[in-house]
Parts: C-alpha cells; sequence; structure tokens
C-alpha cells in the first residue's frame, strides 16, 4: 500500500505539471494560428485518446513526461517527410522567429506560473513555523552524527552562517548554506566564539530526508507526554506531565540530556527526580534494553508561527519559487566541478520517495511546486529534444538572420534524444542503487 501510495502522488503530480507544460505550448500555438496536431500526456502507446478540432487529444502508457505535435516542427516525432514540402501558413516553420520562440516558451512559462502560484497560496494558507535564531540562541543546538562530523557539539549556538544572520534553524541546512563555497557556521560555544567550516561537496550528505535528521535539531526543554504501560515509568509512577529534573543525581533540563544520562543505563534502576505540578518527587524506575524508560515527551519549547495576508504572500511564494531554481542551478554547476555528487541525482523511483507513503496534500503540493520550479529550469537548459535547445536555435536564427536548416535540426534532435535518454537511464540506476545499497 505505501508502494502505491508514492506511485500514485508521483503519477498524479506529473500528470498536472505535464499536462499544464504541453498546454502552454498549445495555447500559444493555436494563438499563433498553427496547426497542432496532437497533445499527449504520457508517451506512447496510447492508452485512451479522443479527436477534437484538429488535434487529438490522448493520454500515454509511459507516463514520464508528454508532447504537443505542432505541423511544420522539426521535434521527437522526426517526421520528416511533412518538412519535404512547401510550407504552409498553419505550419510552426512558416511562422516569425519570434512568434515560434514563444511557443517553444509556453510550456517553461506556464510551469514557472504554476510554481509560483503553488508557493503564493501554500505561503497564505499555512504561514510559517519554525525555531528562530534567538531561540536557537536562548537553547542551542543538538549535533547529531552529521552536525559532529563537521565539527559541531550539542549545546553550540549558532550566531550567523557565512557571517549572516538567519531567521530560522531550517535556514541552517537550507540549499543556499549547504552550497556555500568557504562557507561556515559562527557558533558561540560555552562562550567561546569560533567558526566551523562547512566541507566542500558537504550537500552529498544530505541525499535523503532521513539524513536531514541526521544533522542537527534545536535543544529543547520537555516535560513527560505519553506514558507506556508496563515499562518502567508506568511501573515506577511517573505521569503525563511529570517534570523530570534528575536522573541518578544528573541534572535534567533538556531531552538530548535526558537521552545522554540513559544511554549507558541498559536494564538498571535510575533514581528519577522530578516535579508534578510544582511538588518536588523521586522514583525509581527501570531502563530497558533500549535504553529507555518508557515515556513520550512533550515539547515545552514554542515554535514562531506566521500567518500572512494574500498580498504578503505573492513576494514570498514568489522568492521561494525561484529560490528553489537558483539552488538547483547552484547544484547543477558544482555537479560539473564534481563537488555535488552525480549521484543525488534522481529519477522516477527516488521521485515518488520524495511524496513519500503516506498522502499529505501540504506536502503534495508542496513537491509538486518544488518539481514544477525544476522542470521550467531543466526545459530551458540548451539541450537539443528540450525546449531550450529549441529556443536557443530561435535566438540564433534572430540574431543572424538565418535558420538552420531542416536537416541540421534533425541531426540535433536525435543528438537530444539520445543525451536525454542517456540522462534518465543515469537517474534510473541511481535509483535501482540506492534500492539495494542505501543512500
Amino acid at each position: 500500500m505505501d508502494t502505491l501510495i508514492m506511485v500514485a502522488q508521483l503519477l498524479l503530480g506529473l500528470s498536472i505539471l505535464v499536462g499544464l507544460h504541453e498546454l502552454g505550448h498549445l495555447l500559444a500555438a493555436k494563438m499563433f494560428g498553427m496547426r497542432v496536431e496532437k497533445f499527449s500526456i504520457g508517451f506512447p502507446p496510447k492508452i485512451v485518446g479522443f479527436k477534437y478540432g484538429e488535434t487529438e487529444y490522448s493520454i500515454g502508457a509511459i507516463p514520464l513526461g508528454g508532447f504537443v505535435k505542432i505541423s511544420g516542427m522539426v521535434d521527437e516525432s522526426l517526421d520528416t517527410a511533412q518538412m519535404a514540402s512547401e510550407p504552409q501558413s498553419w505550419e510552426f516553420r512558416a511562422k516569425p522567429a519570434w512568434q515560434r520562440l514563444i511557443v517553444m516558451l509556453g510550456g517553461i512559462i506556464v510551469n514557472v506560473v504554476t510554481g509560483i502560484i503553488i508557493f503564493v497560496f501554500l505561503v497564505y494558507d499555512r504561514g510559517e513555523t519554525y525555531y528562530s535564531r534567538d531561540q536557537v540562541l536562548e537553547h542551542g543546538i543538538v549535533a547529531y552524527d552529521i552536525g559532529e562530523q563537521i565539527g559541531l557539539k550539542t549545546g553550540d549556538k549558532i550566531l550567523d552562517i557565512n557571517g549572516q544572520p538567519y531567521e530560522s534553524i531550517n535556514d541552517l541546512s537550507s540549499g543556499s548554506a549547504l552550497l556555500s563555497t568557504n562557507g561556515y557556521y559562527t557558533v558561540d560555544r560555552d562562550g567561546e566564539r569560533l567558526q566551523v567550516s562547512i566541507p566542500r561537496g558537504f550537500i552529498n550528505s544530505f541525499s535523503n530526508e532521513e539524513s536531514m535528521s541526521k544533522f542537527i535539531q534545536i535543544r529543547f526543554p520537555f516535560e513527560v507526554g505519553e506514558v507506556m504501560p508496563g515499562q518502567g515509568a508506568s511501573e515506577a509512577g511517573i505521569q503525563k506531565g511529570d517534570r523530570i529534573t534528575a536522573l541518578d543525581g544528573q541534572k535534567v533540563f533538556y531531552f538530548d540530556e535526558l537521552q545522554a544520562v540513559l544511554k549507558d543505563k541498559a536494564n538498571q534502576q535510575v533514581e528519577v527526580s522530578l516535579e508534578r505540578s510544582g511538588n518536588p518527587m523521586t522514583m525509581t524506575a527501570k531502563v530497558s534494553e533500549n535504553n529507555t524508560i518508557g515515556i513520550g515527551v512533550a515539547s515545552l519549547l514554542e515554535p514562531v508561527r506566521k500567518q500572512y495576508t494574500f498580498g504578503e504572500s505573492i513576494p514570498l511564494g514568489v522568492e521561494r519559487a525561484f529560490g528553489v531554481v537558483i539552488v538547483n542551478a547552484r547544484a547543477m554547476g558544482k555537479m560539473f566541478t564534481g563537488e555535488v555528487s552525480a549521484k543525488n541525482v534522481s529519477g522516477p523511483i527516488g521521485m515518488a520517495k520524495i511524496y513519500g507513503s503516506s498522502w499529505d496534500w501540504v506536502k503534495f503540493w508542496s513537491i509538486t511546486g518544488l518539481i514544477s520550479m525544476i522542470l521550467a529550469f531543466m526545459n530551458l537548459l540548451p539541450i537539443p529534444a528540450l525546449d531550450g535547445g529549441h529556443v536557443m536555435f530561435l535566438l540564433y536564427e534572430m540574431v543572424s538572420g538565418r535558420a538552420p536548416s531542416d536537416k541540421f535540426l534533425e541531426n540535433a534532435q536525435k543528438v537530444g534524444m539520445v543525451i536525454l535518454l542517456m540522462i534518465m537511464v543515469f537517474a534510473i540506476g541511481n535509483d535501482i542503487l540506492k534500492l539495494f545499497v542505501g543512500s
């Protein structure tokens, strides 16, 4: 069932984005009087379809893209027979270069607009919830494996990133921070100010959502939440709402301090000092072989919550949408230099895992908005067979006054299709490798 949910979310997200992308091409083409022969979400073989006017609309069996076939255009269909005849007024090739340029940019523009709309409405509907810099400076961080590897320590208070203040603890693990050149965190460690460098290629440590949980987290004071029946805390009489203040005489204020004391107490008895409704109490609890006493915890640290008007949400949504593009552009640039591993490239399996095995509409639209902006960016790359390749040749024509020959465009299309196929094979290979050997 988990796999079905992941696949269903991926197919729905891609279908929406591909459909809108191709619709952008179709509407632009029809606006300039071009004949659109086919509109397909997914690649052949065709599952279902119908014809309306001059255009056949269909859904293909391979849901990893789509296409619009415009008469008189050298595209992935490589229909050279049509190109051998004289251009007709309703063909792509018969139209001015500026009109053809708008048609080729139509899908990209729609993906950008879609991404912006999604992010704007997410900001408006959900607002923001985060732990602030002030809270980090008050309580410090818990450094997990990945954080400790670069020199962070539990209790550090992070002052800034690359000399610049930040707003949210999420900024500390943002793409812009992890992709920094000669980046660093400035920390206050027991009153001493020092710098912790962000290593070259550090972003490779964050290949999945689970790895983010191994970096850092804010320290939080706590009280007892759920008490598990039949375990040490329950048998000792510990109750929900109790504030644990010490274990075996060691003071405990933050949850990580509780974990640290219990770490070496498996199968032992511990003396638990706590407060209940302001009254101090002492109890003895058995620690399990898993180093727990059988309680859940409730954080006593309230995150910052912000709500925005629709007007305020627009610039914030635009900023977030284009922030995705900027981070991906920087990551791609560093991939060519070897700083970012090509193993981070994911195919459909990786994308499905990002959506996750539970259906959360907020997460679904967040990821779909992110993918919409990435699709726009990727499609703008000057690779033949992508929209960006067509844009590149059209700009050449507009600047030089000479259009590339149909034969050249046909061969370029073939080369582009081979490149895209190789990228797809590589991405799917990465997905399969991760399934068997891990990230």
